[in-house]
């Protein structure tokens, strides 16, 4: 039986004029209507009459060294999945490889290809990457980087105020001497997560020493590695640390253990991300959990928006929500 817009009209319910105004992205349908009739039209097999079908989930790398060593990404990757079945899209997951000698002509292709919808994972991005993106003619949206000149649309995490929370509750847990493990890499996000680190202490009065900004590695290994070759030569620790994320937080612990340290008696330790296993180290990690799936459902939402006409350029900072385990010592009552 061939599908049409009659046909998706009597499944739905919704007039044939909605159905049709949904399937061409046209202006003013309700987006939980669009989403029903594109989630009925695929499963009834309609692919006609649309202009663009396809969403592109392109992970852009400038070394690998955040997304590759972490189960981080793949989680979001589940949520723009999710997403882009109930609008009934197509979803294809690109590389882009800022170290190609094609680089900039792979940029331009999938810029300029109006079939095509576009979420570009811009975690690994710099300042100087983003000007080649501004040109986009397709629908297009930044996930995991914002930058203020940027002139499409962003979701991201509230990096700052996140780690300004995490500072904010070792302070109550009585903490004065609180050291920061910071990536070698030096992302945006992490930029941000410094801001707050520092934000945090300087509300509290508290001294933000040189010798407590411990850089280290951004994989597992490397940090493990890193903060060994640091603790050799440390002739001063602080009660607790603040880390980037828990990649290197988690690798950091092990090092302390290695060395003698017990987590959380002898020194206090906070990550950002709530990676899975992070609930099963030992001792259990306290961290920042980041809504993973929830951000990749947001990015196709605001995605979709655009498709369907809607021309604001929006910021969708999402909130982190804090994890209390057994990684940080108490030396007083929280008020």
């Amino acid at each position: 039986m061939k599908v049409n817009i009659k046909t998706i009209s009597e499944k739905t319910g919704f007039s044939p004029s909605t159905v049709s105004n949904t399937l061409n992205h046209k202006k003013g349908v309700n987006a939980e209507t669009a989403a029903e009739i594109f989630r009925v039209a695929n499963e009834l097999g309609y692919t006609s009459g649309r202009g663009i079908g396809k969403i592109k989930f392109v992970i852009f790398k400038r070394n690998g060294l955040i997304i590759d060593d972490t189960p981080f990404f793949s989680l979001l990757i589940e949520g723009v999945e999710q997403e882009c079945k109930k609008y009934g899209m197509e979803m294809v997951i690109c590389n882009l490889n800022y170290h190609d000698p094609n680089y900039e002509k792979q940029v331009d292709q999938l810029i300029h290809d109006n079939s095509s919808a576009v979420i570009l994972l811009g975690t690994e991005l710099m300042e100087e990457d983003v000007e080649i993106y501004k040109s986009a003619t397709c629908p297009f949206l930044m996930l995991d980087y914002w930058s203020w000149d940027m002139s499409f649309n962003g979701v991201l995490i509230n990096n700052a105020d996140s780690a300004r929370v995490a500072v904010e509750y070792l302070i109550r847990k009585g903490h004065k001497d609180i050291g920061y493990l910071q990536g070698r890499f030096r992302i945006k996000a992490f930029r941000s997560r410094c801001v707050g680190y520092k934000i945090a202490m300087e509300k509290a009065g508290l001294e933000v020493r040189e010798d407590n900004m411990i850089v280290l590695a951004t994989t597992l290994n490397g940090a493990y590695k890193d903060m060994l070759a640091e603790l050799d030569k440390m002739d001063h620790m602080p009660t607790a640390f603040y880390a980037d994320n828990d990649m290197i937080a988690l690798g950091a612990m092990k090092a302390l253990q290695e060395k003698g340290y017990c987590i959380p008696d002898d020194v206090s330790i906070i990550g950002f991300d709530d990676l899975p296993f992070s609930e099963i180290s030992s001792p259990p990690l306290t961290t920042l959990r980041v809504p993973k799936r929830e951000m990749g459902q947001l990015a196709v939402k605001r995605l979709m928006a655009e498709i369907n006409g809607d021309r604001i350029k929006t910021k969708n900072q999402v909130c982190t929500v804090f994890v209390e385990r057994g990684s940080v010592k108490s030396f007083e009552s929280t008020p």
